[in-house]
C-alpha cells in the first residue's frame, strides 16, 4: 500500500504522486513501475566490444593504417633558387610589339617616355646603328636609371653580359684609371664558344679506385686504375680511368648519385649537379637538382662556353700550377692586383678573332654601365671618346643627376659633367621624378 509506516514521521517521506501509467478507482496501481525497455541495436555494439575486445583493437589498427597511408608530403623543388636583389624583378622595358609602354609591365611602374626612348636604342642596337654611339640617362635620383639600363640589357637576350660600375671605382692607388676603365669594358664583352666533343655522360653508380704496389718501391701504395659506373635512361657502362682522372674526380667532389660528363679527349671532368632521384633526402641542400641524361653514356655532344673577355685576360695574366720556385713563392704571398698588359689583350684579340673566323666562337657585346659619370675626370673621358670607337666595344650606358657642373679636373664647366666632344656621341634620354599616383602604385 502507499500508506507509511508509522515509524517514519509523515515530514520525512516526500510526497508520492501516482505514476501516470496508473488509474485511480476500484482497482489499486501495481507496486512495480512500468520501464520501456531500450532498443537492442543500441546496446549490440558495446555488447560485442565488451565480449570481444579484439575487434575494437582490430578496428583501431585498421584506422591507424589508413592514416599511415594517406600521408601528405612537401614536394621539394629542383629549380635553383636565386637571391633576391635590388633589381632582380626587372624582366624588360614592358613594352607591347609596337614599342608603346605598358603601364605596370616587366617590374616597371611609370617612365613611359623613357622606356619607349630606351625601346628605340634597342631597336638600333639589333640593327647595329649604335656602333660609336653611347647612352645617357639624366634625371633626379632614385627614378630607376640603373632599372632602365638593366631592361635594356635583357632586351637583348637572357645571356648578355651586364657589367654594372660607379665613376668612383676608376681611382686606384695600385691600378690606372684607364686599367680599371678597359677591365670593366672587357667583362661586358661575352664569348660563346661552341665544341663538339665525345663525352661520358650519366649518373655515378660505382666509384671505386684500384690500389697497387707502388713503382718506388717501400710499403705505399699507389692507385692504378678508377672505375666508374656511369647510368643513362637508356643503360648503363662501365669505365676504367686513368689515375689522373681520379684527381680531377676529387677535385669537382664527385659522390654516388652525380651527374657528370668526362670528355673523351681531354679528360676533363664536370660536375653537372645531383640527380633529381636524390631531390627529397635533405632538406637543408645547397645543390641543383638535374635530370638524368637521355640517350646513351658515350655520345657527341655540342659544350656551349660563355665567359667574358676579361675572364681570358685574368686566366693568362696569372697562370696557375706552375711547379718552378717562382710559382711556388707567387701563390705563398698575397695577392696583390696585377695590370693586365696591352700586349695581352693584343694577343688573346688574335686567338678570338681566329676563333670567330673559325665558327668556333660567337662575340656577344653586352652592356657596361656606369653610374655617376660625372665623377670621372677629363682623363678618364678621353679614354672613353677611344675605347667607343673600337670593334670590341660593349653598348656604353651612362647615368648621372647634375645638371650645369665642374668637369672633374678642368676649369671649364659643361651640361651633365661632361665634355662636349664626348656629348656629341650620346643618346640623352631623361627620367622623371614620380608622382603621388605611381608612388601609390610603386610601393
Amino acid at each position: 500500500s502507499y500508506r507509511s509506516s508509522p515509524s517514519a514521521p509523515p515530514s520525512a517521506l516526500p510526497p508520492k504522486s501516482p505514476p501516470p501509467s496508473c488509474t485511480t478507482g476500484a482497482n489499486p496501481p501495481s507496486l512495480s513501475p512500468v520501464y520501456s525497455a531500450p532498443p537492442r541495436r543500441l546496446l549490440a555494439p558495446a555488447r560485442a566490444s565488451a565480449a570481444n575486445p579484439s575487434r575494437l583493437g582490430r578496428e583501431r589498427e585498421r584506422s591507424a593504417a589508413a592514416a599511415a597511408a594517406m600521408r601528405i608530403e612537401e614536394v621539394q623543388s629542383t629549380s635553383k633558387k636565386q637571391r633576391i636583389a635590388t633589381h632582380t624583378h626587372i624582366k624588360g622595358l614592358g613594352l607591347d610589339a609596337n614599342g608603346t609602354a605598358i603601364g605596370m609591365s616587366a617590374g616597371f611602374v611609370g617612365q613611359a617616355e623613357a622606356r619607349e626612348a630606351c625601346g628605340l636604342v634597342v631597336d638600333m642596337i639589333r640593327q647595329k646603328k649604335m656602333a660609336g654611339r653611347a647612352l645617357l640617362l639624366a634625371g633626379p635620383p632614385a627614378t630607376g636609371k640603373t632599372a632602365l639600363a638593366l631592361g635594356i640589357s635583357q632586351e637583348l637576350g637572357s645571356k648578355v653580359p651586364f657589367c654594372p660600375m660607379v665613376g668612383s671605382e676608376v681611382y686606384s692607388s695600385e691600378v690606372k684609371k684607364t686599367e680599371v676603365l678597359m677591365e670593366n669594358f672587357r667583362r661586358a664583352i661575352g664569348l660563346r664558344i661552341k665544341e663538339n666533343k665525345e663525352v661520358y655522360e650519366g649518373e655515378v653508380t660505382e666509384l671505386s679506385p684500384e690500389e697497387s704496389e707502388s713503382s718506388t718501391g717501400g710499403y705505399g701504395k699507389s692507385i692504378s686504375h678508377v672505375v666508374i659506373g656511369l647510368k643513362t635512361v637508356k643503360g648503363t657502362k662501365q669505365l676504367k680511368l686513368d689515375p689522373t682522372i681520379y684527381d680531377a674526380l676529387i677535385k669537382e667532389k664527385v659522390a654516388v648519385g652525380d651527374v657528370i660528363y668526362i670528355e673523351a679527349n681531354s679528360g676533363a671532368v664536370k660536375r653537372v649537379g645531383r640527380c633529381d632521384a636524390f631531390a627529397t633526402e635533405y632538406d637543408l641542400e645547397a645543390e641543383e637538382y638535374v635530370p638524368i641524361p637521355k640517350g646513351e653514356v658515350h655520345k657527341k655532344k655540342e659544350i656551349v662556353q660563355d665567359v667574358t673577355l676579361h675572364d681570358l685576360d685574368a686566366a693568362n695574366a696569372q697562370p696557375q700550377g706552375g711547379q718552378d720556385i717562382l710559382s711556388l713563392m707567387g701563390q705563398m704571398m698575397k695577392s696583390r692586383k696585377t695590370e693586365i698588359t696591352e700586349k695581352l689583350r693584343q694577343e688573346i684579340n688574335k686567338v678570338v678573332n681566329r676563333y670567330i673566323d673559325e665558327g668556333i666562337a660567337e662575340l656577344v657585346p653586352g652592356v657596361l654601365f656606369i653610374d655617376e659619370v660625372h665623377m670621372l675626370d677629363i682623363e678618364c673621358f678621353s679614354y672613353l671618346n677611344r675605347a667607343l670607337e673600337s670593334p670590341l666595344s660593349p653598348i656604353v650606358i651612362l647615368a648621372t643627376n647634375r645638371g650645369i657642373c665642374t668637369v672633374r679636373g678642368t676649369d671649364m664647366t659643361s651640361p651633365h659633367g661632361i665634355p662636349v666632344d664626348l656629348l656629341d656621341r650620346l643618346v640623352i634620354v631623361r627620367t622623371q621624378i614620380y608622382g603621388p599616383i605611381e608612388m601609390i602604385q610603386r610601393y
